[in-house]
């Protein structure tokens, strides 16, 4: 494949031959050739000009599936529910989409990575809050959430995400369960009833929490 004029193809192609080789051999089993291999005559500085490393590759792709499926942008139409009950749905929505659980699977153990791991972070701080922020707002108008602090409380929740990765802080599935717990209880009682029984069976069943660390 000859080197495409429009480096916006040129990029999404490299990510959906990255996504079906991820999902098919592993992220530790794919290497950059490896991709390279697949897209026809792309060459490996092609595809170095576009992404420094895998794990940028990886970065990218995460980002191109959560807005490809964006459940903030799915629940906002759903006139039927209050903001909390929106925010529960996304939640929901995210962690059904096969893929993107998938991924974010491979995508733990590299979060031992420092670089990797400061990407990530300034990426959901980049992405998420905003949503987050946004349901927390409209909660506090109709009344299912009650604060005074809707972005703080939006850091709050992306920063929560971080400490229920147990690449990041070991845990086992009982200490899981306790962290789980003590998130749930905490957030009811600043006013967001966010997590349920069927949330927490969700997430209990999510293969990346039962990673050793």
């Amino acid at each position: 494949m000859a080197r495409n004029k429009y480096p916006e193809i040129t990029v999404e192609k490299i990510l959906e031959v990255s996504q079906r080789l991820f999902l098919e051999k592993g992220y530790d089993n794919t290497t950059i050739q490896d991709i390279v291999n697949e897209l026809g005559g792309l060459t490996k500085g092609a595809v170095y000009h576009h992404f420094r490393s895998k794990e940028e590759i990886m970065d990218a792709l995460g980002e191109k599936l959560f807005f490809t499926h964006n459940p903030f942008e799915a629940v906002k139409k759903r006139t039927d529910l209050n903001a909390l009950q929106k925010m529960k749905l996304a939640i929901q929505m995210n962690q059904s989409d096969e893929q993107q659980v998938e991924l974010t699977r491979q995508a733990v153990p590299i979060l031992k990575n420092p670089h990797v791991l400061a990407r990530m972070i300034e990426s959901n701080r980049r992405i998420l809050c905003p949503y987050w922020q946004e349901l927390i707002q409209e909660g506090i108008q109709d009344g299912s959430v009650q604060t005074e602090y809707p972005k703080e409380m939006a850091e709050l929740l992306v920063l929560l995400d971080l400490w229920m990765i147990p690449s990041l802080f070991p845990a086992d599935a009982k200490e899981q369960s306790r962290k789980y717990r003590f998130i749930s209880e905490m957030l009811k009682k600043i006013g967001l009833e966010l997590y349920d029984e069927e949330i927490e069976e969700m997430i209990s069943k999510l293969p990346y929490y039962d990673q050793e660390s």
